[in-house]
C-alpha cells in the first residue's frame, strides 16, 4: 500500500492550499482516511479525518477553516485548506485504516509528508 501527497507550497497568511493524497497498492477496503501534521518541535496531531460513511471529523483549531472529503472511488482523500494562518505551517500527513484482503485486519498507512508553509 502506498500513499502519495501532494499540494503542499509555500502561501501566506489568510491563503488557501488543496493538499491530495492517493492510494494505491493492493487494498480491499478503506474505512478511514485522515490527515496529520507535525510542526518543528512539536508532537504529530490529527488534523481531521473522514470515514467511509462520510463522516468527518475536525481538530478544534481548523473547524471552520479546512473541509476534508474523499473522491467517489474512495482512494483519494482531499484536504482543502482556507484562512491559512502561520500557525499552520508544518509537515502534512495523510493516512489510512486499510485491508488489504477480505476480512483482513486493518492498518494504519502514512504517507511520506508534503509542506505546508504559511508566510509573508
Amino acid at each position: 500500500v502506498q500513499l502519495q501527497a501532494s499540494g503542499g507550497g509555500l502561501v501566506q497568511p489568510g491563503g488557501f492550499l488543496r493538499l491530495s493524497c492517493a492510494a494505491s497498492g493492493t487494498i480491499f477496503s478503506i474505512n478511514v482516511m485522515g490527515w496529520y501534521r507535525q510542526a518543528p518541535g512539536k508532537q504529530r496531531e490529527l488534523v481531521a479525518y473522514i470515514r467511509s460513511t462520510g463522516t468527518t471529523n475536525y481538530a478544534d483549531f481548523v473547524k471552520g477553516r479546512f473541509t476534508i472529503s474523499r473522491d467517489n472511488a474512495g482512494n483519494t482523500t482531499y484536504l482543502q485548506m482556507n484562512s491559512l494562518k502561520p500557525e499552520d505551517t508544518a509537515v502534512y500527513y495523510c493516512t489510512i485504516d486499510a485491508s488489504t484482503n477480505v476480512g483482513g485486519k486493518m492498518y494504519r498507512y502514512w504517507g511520506q509528508g508534503t509542506q505546508v508553509t504559511v508566510s509573508s
